[in-house]
């Protein structure tokens, strides 16, 4: 459906990248459902964790649709360039924690997918790049300032002005990747680590995930606060008299949606 589905299993949604036929390059019909499945994953507070995955072998997501793009006027290419942020922003403003699941590539904006998630698990066959200065372009979809974040101002301009491809292993050095499997097991890692942060308190996982977004790059007086901003929007919950109970009763917690 336009190059995205949604499947849900109990409190965990997985959204995948379902263009394979096309390496799931991204094209402006995708781009719209994207950010439609986004923002309904968004508004349901029964999902507690989010997968972003692809369909097919041989890629995760290898940027826009540069084929489709080629034939597009500078207007219409300027026309399709706040629907591009949506999907981009969509992915990057969830308020549950998301896991992309990567294998094959996932350069461009399939990079900057991966970039705009928590977690990022990979396979052996992986292989990750920002070329767009190669075809006359800047990364568009929060790859300068997610790869500045992520790996440091040295290590984003080694990917970003070079265009280069890093495989796994390098990836995983670069800071890049944060867990490694073996080939074709990158789904179901994330899948298991999403069931896991699904079965604690989806209040407190939310303001953790928002203590640490805003965290980044502020001073560390600033992100003391924020940390007591997020304790004290759940010290006082349901949730936490919920934990606290169940952790005594020897008993898996009943959470809150």
């Amino acid at each position: 459906m336009d190059g995205v589905t949604l499947r849900r299993d109990g409190h965990v949604a997985e959204i995948v990248l379902d263009r394979p036929e096309a390496l799931n390059a991204l094209s402006t019909a995708m781009a719209r459902r994207l950010a439609a499945v986004c923002a309904e994953v968004a508004a349901d507070t029964s999902v507690r964790s989010v997968v972003l995955s692809a369909a097919g072998e041989k890629a995760f997501c290898v940027g826009a649709d540069l084929k489709e793009r080629n034939a597009m006027t500078d207007a219409e290419i300027l026309a399709q360039r706040p629907i591009f942020r949506a999907a981009f922003g969509g992915v990057l403003n969830l308020p549950q924690p998301v896991i992309a699941a990567v294998h094959g590539f996932a350069l461009g904006g399939g990079c900057e997918f991966a970039l705009s998630t928590d977690l990022i698990v990979a396979d052996e066959t992986a292989v990750f790049g920002l070329p767009e200065v190669s075809v006359g372009l800047v990364p568009g979809g929060g790859g300068t300032q997610l790869a500045l974040r992520r790996l440091g101002p040295g290590r984003a301009a080694d990917l970003v002005l070079t265009g280069r491809r890093l495989g796994v292993d390098e990836a995983v050095e670069y800071g890049l990747v944060d867990r490694r499997v073996a080939a074709g097991t990158a789904r179901e890692e994330a899948l298991k680590i999403a069931a896991t942060i699904a079965g604690n308190s989806p209040i407190a996982v939310r303001a953790a995930k928002r203590a640490l977004r805003l965290g980044g790059g502020v001073s560390l007086e600033a992100g003391l606060d924020l940390e007591e901003n997020a304790w004290r929007a759940v010290a006082f919950s349901a949730d936490r008299r919920e934990g606290i109970a169940a952790f005594n009763e020897k008993r898996r917690p009943n959470w809150s949606d």
